[in-house]
């Protein structure tokens, strides 16, 4: 398909690629401080409870965000992932305006193993002097558990971030698809009937993302601190 036909195109919202790219900042961030351990461990926990909140918001925005942030607008079932997967290694341009049906599997195994790895933390313990805010209403054993689940969940958090870098960057060089850059900007370049498509899908409000946001921090406050 000749791609100087495509039409330029608004697909990602602004609260989808804030979300995204703070996710990738703050994740990189729990990467270096998980391993340096030390004084730095604070920065660490207070970095999880915005990873918390994040998650929670994009699981909200998930379901009454604009078209193409909804999980019903690019999960796919089991038949059409399979069959996308089939063509994945062609050359022939994957032409979704949205998440691919594989891409979208993969935002739903991040944002699952990114609740669970700030869920853990939450209760996990290092054995000298940091703990998670609600390690101290469960045993120390419980504790131990989760805290080995928030360490082994680290390891699949970096495989799931690694196979997503090599997924971006596959459809750059073999599907010429400049995903970074549509994340940046929100906006993709797609052939002319189904740029048609999307033009007519509205984008929400995004005061209705910023009351989402202030509900996911005041979940997340109220968790950490108990005030009740």
């Amino acid at each position: 398909m000749d791609s100087r036909n495509f039409a330029k195109v608004r697909v990602w919202d602004a609260p989808v690629r804030i979300v995204h790219w703070a996710l990738v900042l703050l994740f990189a961030f729990q990467v270096y401080s998980g391993n340096t351990g030390g004084n730095v461990m604070l920065w660490h926990a207070y970095a999880g409870y915005a990873i918390l909140s994040l998650v929670l918001f994009r699981i909200a925005w998930g379901f009454v965000g604009s078209t193409h942030a909804r999980f019903a607008e690019f999960l796919a079932g089991p038949v059409g992932a399979a069959r996308f997967a089939r063509k994945l290694f062609s050359r022939e341009p994957a032409v979704y305006a949205g998440h691919n049906p594989v891409g979208g599997w993969m935002v739903v195994a991040l944002l699952l193993s990114l609740a669970l790895q700030a869920g853990t933390g939450l209760f996990a313990n290092d054995d000298i002097a940091t703990e998670g805010p609600l390690a101290v209403l469960v045993s120390k054993a419980l504790s131990d558990r989760l805290t080995t689940i928030h360490r082994w969940n680290a390891v699949v958090l970096i495989v799931l971030v690694s196979l997503h870098i090599a997924a971006v960057f596959f459809h750059w060089v073999v599907k010429k698809e400049n995903l970074v850059g549509a994340m940046f900007t929100g906006v993709k370049d797609l052939p002319p009937e189904v740029a048609r498509r999307v033009a007519v899908a509205p984008l929400a409000s995004n005061w209705r993302a910023l009351a989402l946001l202030a509900a996911a921090l005041a979940i997340v406050y109220m968790v950490i601190n108990r005030p009740f």
